[in-house]
């Protein structure tokens, strides 16, 4: 593939989809997306994209795209497109809550709570797989809750919890 933006997009597209943790998997994977590059470029490119490695629980790596590339929240209609899921429950206790992801979704999750969240959210704090949300006192659990219901129309848009 000749034209790097359309590369540069294709990369973000796979490291959104699918954990990668070396650069050959990742020519490997571009490469089912007709895009064949060198080891070269795909190092400029993911210097260029702000690529960093984090650490999985399991001692291995995946390759991570820095908040500002990915999107704060889906198009309108798109919201189960977004998290595919990744969201697998929400725990209370007190003004705290404990919400299950998938492994490695915890941070940009975290990362759109914080983006997104308006008075109701003081933070939220991100591991690999786990997010603690603080709420601000007297916020019902409802309203916490009803960030990752499905959009009620398109202009709604929210983080889904899978079933």
């Amino acid at each position: 593939m000749k034209n790097k933006r359309k590369r540069l997009q294709v990369i973000a597209e796979i490291l959104k989809a699918h954990v990668v943790s070396s650069q050959e998997e990742l020519q490997n994977l571009l490469a089912r997306h007709d895009c064949e590059v060198t080891q070269a470029t795909l190092s400029r490119d993911l210097k260029q994209l702000k690529v960093a490695k984090t650490p999985l629980p399991n001692g291995t790596y995946k390759y991570v795209l820095p908040p500002v590339n990915q999107p704060p929240f889906p198009e309108a209609g798109t919201a189960n497109n977004f998290a595919n899921g990744a969201v697998l429950s929400i725990d209370f206790s007190g003004q705290l809550a404990v919400i299950k992801t998938k492994p490695g979704y915890a941070s940009a999750i975290a990362w759109d709570i914080d983006n997104e969240a308006n008075h109701n959210v003081l933070g939220t704090l991100a591991g690999d797989d786990t997010i603690l949300l603080v709420m601000r006192e007297g916020v019902p659990r409802n309203t916490i809750r009803e960030m990752f219901e499905k959009p009620k129309n398109n202009d709604d848009q929210r983080l889904v919890i899978s079933n």
